[in-house]
């Protein structure tokens, strides 16, 4: 009976064993789950606060993309810049500039361009006498005491047009060979607006005021009130959509025909939201495209188009006939326009990048973000020294192969080894340069 005693409890002891080594392993399964919870956890609290700081510095923060590097740190490129050497050593050599303290504007350069009046102050007549002789004084020269500017408030003026009437004497007097009196009026002008007292001077200011210094109408009104004059805002409003429709749409159709004869263009939209637009609600955003031809050497052409939305319709309307290079952001709207060969514009590669870079660490090189943006300055750099030296097309290519293939070389084999958080502002950066890959 002994042995069959030791031999249940060693059974017992063995099921409880087994029992444990059960339950270790659903711990440790539950511990591992407990930790991937935690590590996403972690990843997600990591991505609403940078969520956070991205929102906090564009609503407080400054909006300018300047960038600055900082003499002595570590640079990105070597590896670039030695594959472009073939081999060749590369020496880096730290260059910090004086600090130059900007030069001051001088009055000359300051009042250039502005009417200059002599304001000149002699001595009363009673004290032209020399005190120690008595003989009148002379004018041996002058001084320049001060300077002060004058404002010269503006000017209404009403233009009465007539129109001299001539008549024929001798008809007027029966003497002719008709016996009615014979009258011809000089020719005038042709109304700016018919039935209207507009000139091409007050809806020219009107229009620069509302759209140049974003002045509403009805402020415009009590502007005018000042002067003298009563326009309501209806008024104003009518000058400015006549002279549109009828003098300033057939020169745009005309700018327009001509960008599409160009080899290059560039297009972006942008959210505005129109208020009191028919059968639309004020909330509802609509958008305002911007069309403008490239640095070609010819006159520049920028326009401006409405559309109450941003289907890509709009640009394909737009570009009807454009054959060439169109530069854009990642909208994929512009890729329903044909004949054309889609670019990318690198700023928004690089605006992607500062927004991941987090917060305070702008000038911390071991950030991705930051490397990034780094990558992006470099090229710029080399760009605007491409740009200054005024090349023809031909060399100008011959340049960026040299010199701004091995910066993108190195770019894409940097960016490829990259493995941000899933949906972090980095992440999202990475993506938006790869899926511009083929278009940059």
């Amino acid at each position: 009976m002994a042995s069959s005693a030791r031999d249940i409890q060693f059974r017992e002891l063995k099921d409880t064993i087994t029992e444990l080594r059960t339950m270790v392993s659903e711990q440790t399964k539950l511990i591992a789950s407990l930790k991937e919870m935690l590590k996403e956890k972690s990843e997600h609290e990591k991505v609403l606060q940078e969520q956070v700081d991205y929102l906090t510095k564009k609503l407080f923060g400054a909006s300018s993309e300047k960038h600055a590097d900082i003499p002595g740190q570590l640079s990105l490129f070597d590896e670039a810049e030695a594959e472009a050497a073939k081999g060749e050593p590369v020496q880096e050599e730290i260059v910090i500039k004086e600090h130059v303290r900007k030069k001051k504007c001088t009055d000359a350069e300051k009042y250039k361009g502005v009417k200059v009046v002599e304001d000149i102050y002699s001595l009363p007549e009673d004290q032209q006498i020399c005190s120690v002789c008595g003989t009148r004084l002379e004018v041996v020269g002058k001084k320049l005491i001060r300077k002060k500017l004058e404002y010269i408030p503006a000017k209404v003026k009403v233009h009465e047009i007539y129109a001299l009437i001539y008549g024929c004497p001798n008809c007027k007097q029966g003497k002719g060979d008709t016996e009615k009196p014979v009258f011809v009026q000089a020719d005038v002008p042709e109304p700016l607006i018919p039935h209207s007292f507009a000139s091409s001077s007050t809806v020219g200011w009107t229009m620069y005021q509302k759209f140049g210094n974003a002045l509403p109408l009805y402020r415009q009104e009590k502007d005018w009130a000042e002067y003298g004059i009563h326009l309501s805002r209806s008024t104003l409003a009518h000058w400015i959509i006549y002279c549109s429709q009828n003098y300033l749409q057939p020169m745009w159709e005309y700018f327009h025909r001509e960008l599409l004869k160009r080899s290059f263009a560039m297009a972006d939209e942008t959210r505005v939201q129109v208020l009191n637009e028919p059968g639309r609600r004020p909330q509802t955003q609509s958008f305002m495209w911007v069309f403008r031809s490239g640095e070609d050497g010819l006159p520049p052409i920028i326009l401006y188009g409405y559309s109450p939305t941003r289907s890509g319709d709009n640009a394909v309307g737009f570009l009807d006939g454009f054959e060439g290079y169109l530069e854009t952001d990642g909208y994929a709207g512009y890729n329903k326009v044909p004949n054309i060969k889609r670019c990318s514009c690198w700023a928004h590669i690089r605006r992607y990048f500062i927004d991941a870079v987090p917060k305070g660490k702008a000038f911390d090189y071991s950030q991705p973000a930051v490397q990034g943006v780094q990558y992006c300055n470099r090229l710029f750099d080399v760009e605007k020294k491409i740009d200054a030296k005024n090349l023809t097309p031909e060399r100008r290519k011959e340049l960026r192969l040299e010199k701004e293939k091995p910066i993108l070389d190195a770019f894409w084999s940097w960016l490829d080894q990259q493995r941000p958080t899933r949906n972090s502002r980095m992440d999202k950066a990475c993506n938006y340069a790869r899926n511009r890959r083929q278009t940059v």
